[in-house]
């Protein structure tokens, strides 16, 4: 009786030592830190202008590492005198490889973009919301056990018109509707 108890007490002490020695992947992922978009929205060729701003993001917890993820961003800036204060809500789904301590990750977004009234050349008005894309990915460097260092970059899509008699939207040659963004900051995995 004494060596089975000490046997099942033994068994016990062992698998929760093994299973403390194990490091489970983080269950929910929020991101946050600086963005910048490679042209502002009325950047005609000769007059480009990048965009400054931040972006966040919240992934839910992974299954076969892929994970459902939200994704904000804004931006801020002035490209022909019209002020560029840009603001997309996107989401999609993130896949995540381990290789040793760092994360590579792929994902693919979709949503929608809203941009401020007056954003054409010399503040023209122009069309407010926009369906945007965005594909890319980054990699994590972990600093400490729940925090981890993003740098990633992608490539988004966004087709904002100008706004012409009684609000008809119209587009002239040369406005952009592909955009390069990088971004870097922190990951809180927990």
């Amino acid at each position: 009786m004494p060596s089975r108890l000490f046997s099942l007490i033994a068994l016990l002490c062992l698998s929760s030592t093994l299973l403390a020695q194990s490091a489970a992947p983080a269950r929910w992922q929020i991101y946050g830190g600086y963005a910048f978009l490679s042209n502002s929205f009325n950047g005609v060729a000769g007059s480009r202008q990048p965009l400054n701003g931040w972006d966040a993001a919240l992934a839910f917890p992974a299954w076969h590492n892929l994970r459902f993820k939200i994704d904000l961003s804004a931006y801020r800036g002035t490209n022909l005198g019209a002020p560029q204060n840009a603001f997309f809500i996107l989401s999609g789904g993130q896949y995540n490889w381990r290789i040793k301590r760092e994360t590579v990750f792929v994902e693919g977004l979709i949503g929608d973009g809203g941009l401020n009234k007056d954003w054409g050349a010399k503040k023209t008005p122009g069309e407010t919301a926009s369906f945007s894309t965005l594909i890319g990915g980054g990699l994590d460097t972990p600093l400490t056990r729940h925090i981890a260092y993003r740098v990633g970059g992608d490539f988004q899509y966004a087709y904002f018109s100008l706004a012409g008699a009684q609000n008809a939207p119209y587009r002239i040659p040369g406005l952009p509707t592909y955009f390069g963004r990088i971004s870097s900051g922190l990951v809180w995995k927990f």
